[in-house]
């Protein structure tokens, strides 16, 4: 029996839809649903344990992943099968995850599972825009406990016009790139990555989006009245007790208050307020402890919270004493390692990168082969964020989704910066030494003065901060360059980068609901005037980019080649190039690019690159008929003389051709290493050989 559909329609501006279809596909799930535009399908499904467990958070697991089989296309590798997740792939899983997660209940810890997989793609379309609508979808027609239905667009400009879900093609000529993940009453996510825009423009491009996003939640709540509303689940709510949540409130609260109030490090501050807990924790008889000692945990992460928000309000004051709009004392230096081709260390307050910068050619660039996408990346930057910058040791299990999302973050701020005609293919890697808060930034403040210590010539130089906010009633405290905690406490972490002319990329997570677009303006606005106060402290450690790379770095030069000599230049089975490196101590690469051969030598060795110019300007020379050329006699014959146009290009200069009037012996006239100027008077047609003659570039003796 064919099963039943139900769907919904969503209809764009310029006329394009999107569906949303449940009740054909993988109905055993708590909830699914197909979300479909044009060609492209992406099936979400949800499944939530009914069973509890004693975890004091929520265990959820938002997986994405494009099958290349949606696309015609065979996995690469040898195995023929989609393995781990790609860096595309996971940073689509946390732009779902960001904006779901704050809107499940606090007290629901059940294991839950949402998966989203591209089922079929189409090149017009954008699968990752279509993520959170899907997730959310699925889980609004099932029993699961939600807040509200949310969903997530992209938003582009052309031509001065905002458009929701633009194509690739669309996205190419658009001057920004942003991701807005809402609900109908709050805009809870935001990143993207833009040419310079102001503050406004983007405030304006978040609004468009909330726009479209309220239409995407009615069509969904749509959706779950036709398929009936199954109510919300039972859950074990979380236990609460007044009278030991008063105890440790009047017990800790003033203390909290007096450490948060105190203007401490990182790690004395965390010394007190762990001391403070366990004097806490102390107040109770241990038959008390064994049934509560989570909830007692809990309200002190409570009163904790409460104090030191209570100080930013009442005091205007931060944790390590600084005002809300004051950015951390700043120290930074280039050139600090040796053998990198760049290198900088960023340090801001207790939060310290050390980046270095590599350069290489087109051989060395990322190259990306997903189902959506195919190409490569000639700048690219990784960050890594170890367990000893917080002062931990925990288990080292591979690049983890917050190390690709924020070495993305860092790379979109940075990447529009490099110019279309750099040569290089440019690595750049943060490595985080010191963390408490704000890393990414400054991996971005970093990343920024390496390139320019590497003799990369950026186009304006970027710096960038993080951005808090304390929101009680009618009350509330923007904070600039904020901390760990404050990040942890607070009710939003905004980071934005961008240089003197505008904002480059951002990301922004909000944890309230309501949000007003003037506190957002205000963000903005006090997050440029830090910007600037850190991009002063970055044009005082190095004031321009180095006008060349360094001696040790290797140089590129690109020369380009017809493509009919490019099989006798790389030689038989790359015989050829291979010696030429070797011989020359470069790196060679050639690729076709229409009717040419763009040859890349890289190396260190200015004789070396010399030599390999010559090896290939050799190679690819062609004399043209009719033009004078200087050449270089190698080889003395009865009947004339071999010359060498370049290394490897010789023709023969007939006796004939020598001078005018008659020629007894060679060397009456050129002689072994002569150098003489000869006319190419191309393919003989007797002997299908070049000709050349010297005769030609002499005056022609006066007749008597």
């Amino acid at each position: 029996m064919i099963p039943t559909t139900i769907k919904e329609t969503i209809s764009l501006a310029d006329g394009r839809e999107i569906s949303i279809e449940t009740g054909k596909l993988a109905k055993q799930a708590d909830g699914s649903v197909v979300v479909r535009m044009g060609k492209a399908m992406l099936l979400a499904t949800v499944v939530s344990e009914k069973k509890e467990n004693d975890l004091d958070f929520l265990p959820l697991t938002v997986d994405y992943r494009e099958k290349f089989s949606s696309a015609g296309r065979f996995p690469g590798g040898f195995f023929k099968r989609e393995a781990k997740p790609s860096d595309s792939e996971v940073l689509t899983m946390r732009l779902v995850d960001r904006v779901l997660r704050p809107l499940f209940p606090k007290d629901y810890h059940s294991e839950t599972q949402l998966m989203i997989q591209l089922i079929s793609h189409d090149s017009d379309v954008m699968p990752d825009a279509l993520a959170g609508l899907a997730a959310s979808a699925c889980i609004a027609i099932s029993d699961i406990p939600f807040e509200s239905p949310i969903s997530e667009v992209r938003v582009a400009r052309l031509n001065g016009e905002f458009i929701i879900n633009p194509s690739k093609s669309q996205l190419e000529t658009s001057d920004l790139d942003i991701m807005v993940g809402a609900s109908k009453d709050s805009v809870v996510m935001v990143e993207g990555e833009m040419d310079e825009i102001s503050e406004s423009e983007m405030v304006e491009a978040i609004k468009f989006a909330h726009g479209a996003i309220k239409t995407q939640c009615d069509a969904q709540l749509r959706l779950r009245k036709k398929v009936g509303e199954k109510g919300t689940r039972d859950y074990e709510k979380a236990h609460e007790d007044s009278a030991i949540a008063k105890k440790v409130h009047d017990f800790a609260y003033e203390k909290c208050f007096e450490i948060a109030d105190s203007g401490t490090s990182k790690q004395e501050r965390t010394e007190l307020f762990g001391d403070l807990k366990n004097q806490t924790i102390e107040l109770f008889d241990q038959s008390i402890l064994e049934e509560s000692e989570a909830i007692i945990n809990r309200y002190f992460s409570d009163t904790q919270k409460k104090a030191v928000r209570d100080v930013i309000l009442k005091k205007s004051k931060r944790l390590d004493g600084r005002k809300l709009d004051e950015v951390r004392p700043i120290w930074c230096e280039v050139d600090y390692l040796p053998s990198p081709h760049g290198s900088a260390i960023f340090t801001r307050g207790e939060t310290q990168s050390l980046v270095t910068v590599t350069l290489g050619t087109s051989r060395e660039a990322n190259v990306i082969d997903l189902p959506t996408d195919q190409g490569e990346e000639k700048f690219y930057l990784h960050y890594n964020f170890p367990p000893f910058s917080t002062g931990e040791a925990r288990p080292l299990r591979g690049t983890s989704r917050r190390e690709i999302g924020h070495g993305n973050l860092a790379q979109r701020a940075l990447k529009k910066m490099i110019p279309n005609h750099c040569p290089y293919t440019i690595r750049v890697v943060s490595e985080i030494l010191e963390s408490n808060g704000s890393s990414s930034m400054a991996s971005v403040c970093a990343g920024t003065i390496a390139l320019m210590d590497a003799g990369i010539q950026i186009k304006r130089p970027v710096s960038g901060i993080a951005m808090g906010l304390i929101v009680e009633g009618e009350k509330f405290a923007i904070l600039s360059d904020i901390l760990g905690d404050e990040d942890h406490l607070g009710d939003m972490d905004f980071k934005v980068t961008g240089t003197k002319k505008g904002i480059t990329a951002c990301q922004m997570d909000i944890k309230i609901k309501g949000l007003t677009y003037e506190i957002l303006k205000k963000s903005l606005e006090q997050a440029r005037t830090g910007r600037l106060h850190i991009l002063g402290e970055l044009l005082d450690c190095i004031p321009e980019s180095r006008k060349d790379v360094k001696m040790h770095a290797p140089k590129i030069i690109k020369i380009s080649i017809p493509s009919d000599f490019i099989g006798a230049f790389i030689g038989p089975g790359g015989k050829h190039i291979q010696a030429l490196q070797k011989d020359t101590n470069t790196t060679i690469t050639i690729e076709e690019e229409s009717e040419n051969g763009i040859v890349e030598i890289l190396g260190a060795d200015p004789d070396g690159v010399e030599k390999a110019i010559k090896a290939v300007e050799s190679c690819a020379f062609k004399p043209e008929e009719g033009s004078v050329y200087k050449v270089r006699v190698i080889k003395i014959l009865d009947f004339g003389a071999v010359v060498e146009f370049v290394h490897g290009k010789e023709v023969l200069l007939h006796i004939s051709e020598l001078t005018w009037g008659r020629v007894e012996k060679v060397t009456d006239v050129v002689n072994l290493g002569d150098e003489i100027e000869v006319k190419y008077l191309g393919i003989d047609p007797k002997n299908k050989k070049q000709k050349v003659s010297r005769r030609l570039t002499l005056p022609r003796p006066t007749e008597n």
